[in-house]
């Protein structure tokens, strides 16, 4: 699957608007797009599914290494996959876009604001190519998308700047309607706030799909011969109870499939009063729980996820799914909401988040989903803080990231695991808690 990467300048230029017209102008030139993103985001593929139609993959070297990236790009389904960058180009120390770009081989299609400058487009495309020969990094930037500019002289000025070598790739027009709602996590998700699609239609036919397609290459090291998943569970399979409802969101499409090649998925919605189906294991994975938390605390399943972890069920929380165990989640707002009480912790939420990074963790003692002495690597991104009991055991040491004290992640209580970080399956530990049904 040919494939190409929409770096940024930095974070705010429009990256994700970009993307969307690029996977709206493709679709329309009659080509069958994968979605991707660099990096641990869960909301930006959410738009991008929207869209493209079918789950984004997430291609982050520090969560999943080299092999693992090029394993989860070639998984993906069409003939032509559009990867969204994270932040700018060479920002992030564990797994820049420009890493992704390098671990693939794919070419990089600056996205650059031009909404103040002609010339200086192409003194920027150019600086940032050259960067790469400084860093010593093979990162090929090859074209350049022009976002907020306008037509006629502006658009002619900025394509006739551009020298040999680097394509002008088309532009995204000035348009209010093409803005993405944010809040405390980022944007809003793509069934929320999509991008309208008159607007986005605007957009894709500013895009120079010929020149697109034409950049657009195969990735190296065989990313090709990578087998896709499917489903070998059979009736005598265990049974995983998914929270996926608008609590519970943020799920990678691979750790779905992982489960779903494994084992029998049952997905639940607590916030509409699903109980827990019956089930050998619970994954409730990150999401909104504190824009839930009165729909939760009224929730059956809860007190099914309460009732089923005191009996040995191993129950694993990522993120929301550790605030939803924990005993209370205190709202921006002030208002408490008991949770399931299954791990020793009330949570509150804040006004600025409280942890944002790529984390690696050390197992102190056999977990659902690592062995004593084991590690995991993953990321954190939250809002909120856990305050634990004196008490509480915790199942991993932090030896990058925040963990929920500073020092420890995970709390375990009976077999069930509650931990700020988010893992991938590549790490194993979906592997593991699987093997432990």
């Amino acid at each position: 699957m040919k494939g190409l990467v929409l770096g940024g300048t930095a974070s705010g230029v429009g990256k994700t608007v970009a993307t969307l017209a690029t996977i709206r102008a493709l679709e329309d030139a009659g080509h069958a797009v994968q979605a991707a993103k660099a990096g641990p985001d869960f909301i930006d593929p959410s738009h991008h599914e929207r869209v493209a139609g079918r789950p984004s993959r997430t291609l982050d070297l520090w969560l999943q290494g080299a092999d693992g990236l090029r394993r989860n790009y070639a998984r993906g389904e069409g003939d032509v996959c559009v990867v969204e960058g994270a932040m700018g180009l060479y920002d992030g120390d564990k797994s820049s876009t420009a890493a992704v770009t390098e671990a693939l081989d794919l070419p990089v299609a600056l996205v650059v604001d031009a909404s103040a400058g002609m010339e200086s487009v192409a003194a920027t495309a150019l600086g940032f190519r050259a960067y790469a020969d400084r860093i010593d990094r093979d990162v090929d930037v090859v074209g350049v998308i022009a976002q907020r500019a306008h037509g006629g002289r502006h658009a002619a000025g900025i394509r006739e700047a551009l020298p040999d070598g680097m394509s002008y790739l088309g532009r995204i027009p000035p348009n209010d309607d093409l803005a993405v709602p944010d809040r405390h996590l980022g944007l809003h998700m793509g069934d929320e706030s999509p991008v309208p699609a008159d607007a986005l239609d605007a957009a894709a036919e500013g895009l120079r799909t010929d020149r697109l397609l034409d950049i657009a290459r195969e990735p190296a090291d065989g990313a090709d011969s990578a087998e896709s998943l499917r489903s070998t569970a059979d009736g005598d399979a265990p049974r995983v109870a998914v929270a996926r409802d608008d609590a519970f969101r943020f799920a990678y499409p691979a750790t779905i499939e992982r489960l779903r090649e494994r084992a029998t998925v049952k997905s639940f919605a607590p916030t509409v009063g699903d109980p827990l189906p019956p089930c050998d294991g619970v994954y409730l994975p990150g999401g909104y729980p504190e824009l839930h938390a009165a729909d939760l605390a009224a929730s059956p399943a809860l007190a099914g996820i309460a009732d089923a972890a005191a009996e040995g069920t191993p129950v694993l929380g990522e993120c929301g799914g550790l605030m939803a165990l924990a005993e209370s989640l205190t709202t921006v707002e002030g208002e408490t909401h008991q949770m399931a009480g299954v791990l020793p912790a009330d949570v509150r939420m804040h006004d600025r988040y409280q942890a944002l990074d790529h984390v690696e963790l050390r197992a102190t003692r056999d977990a659902p989903t690592a062995a004593s002495g084991g590690s995991l690597r993953g990321h954190e991104f939250h809002y909120s803080a856990a305050d634990a009991a004196t008490d509480a055991r915790f199942a991993f040491d932090v030896e990058r990231g925040a963990g929920i004290d500073g020092d420890r992640d995970g709390l375990i209580e009976h077999r069930t695991l509650g931990t700020y970080a988010h893992v991938h399956p590549e790490s194993g530990a979906f592997d593991a808690f699987l093997d432990g049904l």
